[in-house]
């Protein structure tokens, strides 16, 4: 346990290093999308085309971006609850940041094969992955190990409730998947729906 007033060193590393991957990640999203390359003179049909072409890219892109940041919001609302260090932490938390590295090619993978069942699962099945590493890495940071001793039981609970909606979402995605691949991703809108029944108790008053 740190000294009273004493900067954990180990955890601000451990905070930057992760903000670094989640950052790198997000930004490696547009990078898969490439950029048409006609020939000099072409119709303004032919670029509407090439851009249609990259419709499922962007949905791909769009979608990815939300998951991404999503997981970037849990895991920083989570570590706002710490104040201290656990080497349990590191690898757990180097997993968790090795899928979310991964999320582009998932994400390249499916937009480039839209509807294939393959493809589709894959992708969910990397979310699903990412889903559980990060419920484990919650239950770490807001654990004994970790957390604040001042921080609200409430503020635990809810935090930890919120990681298992991602969880469910992504099972339902990939349960979805394997019958009607096209709209697999569709089904992770369920996981504002996951959250808020998995947290019917009172909202607590988040820090600012």
């Amino acid at each position: 346990m740190k000294a009273a007033g004493k900067t954990d060193h180990a955890l601000e590393r451990l905070v930057f290093f992760s903000d670094a991957v989640f950052a790198i990640a997000i930004t490696l999203l547009v990078l898969e999308i490439h950029v048409p390359q006609l020939p000099r003179g072409s119709p303004d049909l032919a670029y509407v085309q090439a851009l249609a072409d990259l419709i499922p890219s962007f949905i791909g892109y769009v979608i990815s971006f939300w998951v991404v940041g999503m997981f970037w919001l849990g895991h920083h609302r989570a570590f706002s609850f710490a104040n201290r260090h656990s080497p349990r932490m590191l690898g757990w938390n180097l997993f968790l940041l090795g899928i979310i590295a991964f999320m582009p090619f998932a994400t390249a993978f499916w937009a480039l094969n839209t509807g294939s069942r393959v493809p589709a699962l894959f992708y969910c099945a990397t979310l699903l992955a990412a889903a559980l590493l990060n419920v484990q890495v919650v239950r770490i940071a807001t654990g004994p190990e970790m957390v604040d001793p001042a921080t609200d039981p409430e503020l635990v609970f809810y935090c930890r409730r919120r990681s298992l909606s991602v969880v469910l979402g992504a099972a339902t995605a990939l349960l979805l998947g394997i019958f009607f691949p096209r709209y697999a991703q569709a089904a992770l809108i369920s996981i504002p729906l996951w959250r808020r029944l998995l947290t019917l108790r009172r909202k607590p008053s988040l820090p600012t």
